[in-house]
């Protein structure tokens, strides 16, 4: 990727719409690309790895405030190997959490609806679940 490319091609090659683009940008998360002589926005190589940088961390889960500081310890250059680690250790924590959050949510509504029927009758037990404050 010799010579600069246009928002939309960058879009093509890495998957990342374009209004997704223009939103990393006005965030922080891209720097602003500079412009053609008519106002259209180039990307480079640098532009592009950085753009896969982000959409990854995102495909991983990672919040834009995460990916920020991420990127910003990588561009000072003053960082080690075991802040990475901790962020990403933090992350998968997190992740694990929502996951054991996930599964008893996933309990409850089994719980909920195992005396359900599913007819056609309006009386039915898990609206009534639904409305007990002490039902799982």
């Amino acid at each position: 990727m010799a010579k600069p490319i246009t928002i939309g091609r960058l879009s093509q090659r890495t998957g990342v719409h374009i209004e997704t683009i223009r939103y990393y940008e006005k965030i922080g998360l891209l720097t602003d690309p500079p412009r053609s002589a008519g106002g259209h926005r180039q990307y480079d190589l640098d532009s592009f790895k950085r753009l896969n940088f982000v959409s990854r961390c995102r495909r991983l889960g990672f919040s834009l405030a995460e990916i920020a500081n991420l990127l910003s310890l990588v561009a000072d250059g003053d960082y080690s190997c075991r802040d990475i680690q901790r962020i990403t250790l933090a992350h998968k924590a997190s992740i694990r959490t929502k996951i054991n959050d996930l599964r008893r949510l996933e309990a409850s509504l089994t719980q909920i609806s195992k005396d359900c029927e599913g007819g056609n009758a309006a009386d039915c037990p898990i609206v009534d679940a639904l409305f007990d404050q002490n039902a799982p």
